[in-house]
């Protein structure tokens, strides 16, 4: 199998994947482990659904300081784990009641489930082309993620390797780089049109696959340019 990009022209010899929402579904897997957690504390009146909304409404803030050059770099997960206390105090939770328990619970994100179509997807296109995340994850959690929910990557991009958060220009073409390919080379897929609208001005072919937005959308459609 051999195809181009719309937008690009050249043969794709790399198609690199958006994690988050993309092929994981983040909300459903971060909302059971902070419902396990609230079970556990005897939290009957918490909202997993919500906190997990809360959680993630800080994943881009918290990268702004990094992606303005204000912050030096530091790892998503570190990051993760500055917003869950965060999130904690917002929820009226004290963060240093819970100890160890917090770093538990911050690695909700190494536990979140496969879309249904995943799996056997990125094994069919595995054949063809080299597949992997490129994702403003480090590349521990990348891997631990990709273990458990059986993603078989070519290669695992972090951004502790290409040292960038997407969607600044750097974070798109230092993957290509790294594969030794052309920007044009390399497709981007993923559920989020910001990604993709910075990727195509980094050079890269884009395929766009909609994603739940919530528990209840369940649209499945591809879109490929």
């Amino acid at each position: 199998m051999a195809f181009v990009s719309a937008s690009t022209g050249p043969q794709i010899k790399a198609v690199l994947f958006d994690k988050f929402g993309t092929v994981v579904d983040w909300r459903s897997g971060v909302a059971r482990n902070i419902a396990s957690f609230a079970s556990r504390h005897w939290f009957d009146d918490l909202d997993a659904w919500a906190f997990a909304d809360a959680w993630r409404a800080k994943y881009e803030p918290s990268m702004d300081p990094i992606r303005d050059g204000t912050r030096g770099f530091v790892p998503l997960d570190q990051l993760h784990r500055e917003n869950l206390v965060s999130t904690l105090l917002e929820f009226g939770l004290e963060p240093s009641d819970y100890g160890d328990e917090l770093d538990v619970l911050n690695a909700a994100w190494e536990r979140l489930d496969p879309w249904d179509d995943s799996v056997a997807g990125l094994a069919e296109l595995g054949r063809h082309v080299i597949v992997g995340p490129s994702w403003n994850a480090n590349l521990a959690l990348l891997l631990r993620m990709g273990l458990r929910a059986g993603l078989p990557w070519s290669v695992i991009i972090g951004s502790d390797v290409t040292r960038a958060y997407k969607p600044t220009p750097e974070a798109y073409r230092s993957a290509a780089h790294l594969l030794r390919l052309d920007p044009g080379e390399v497709m981007l897929a993923a559920a989020h049109n910001r990604d993709l609208d910075a990727a195509q001005r980094a050079g890269l072919g884009t395929a766009f696959r909609a994603r739940p937005s919530s528990a209840r959308d369940k649209r499945r459609t591809w879109r490929r340019g």
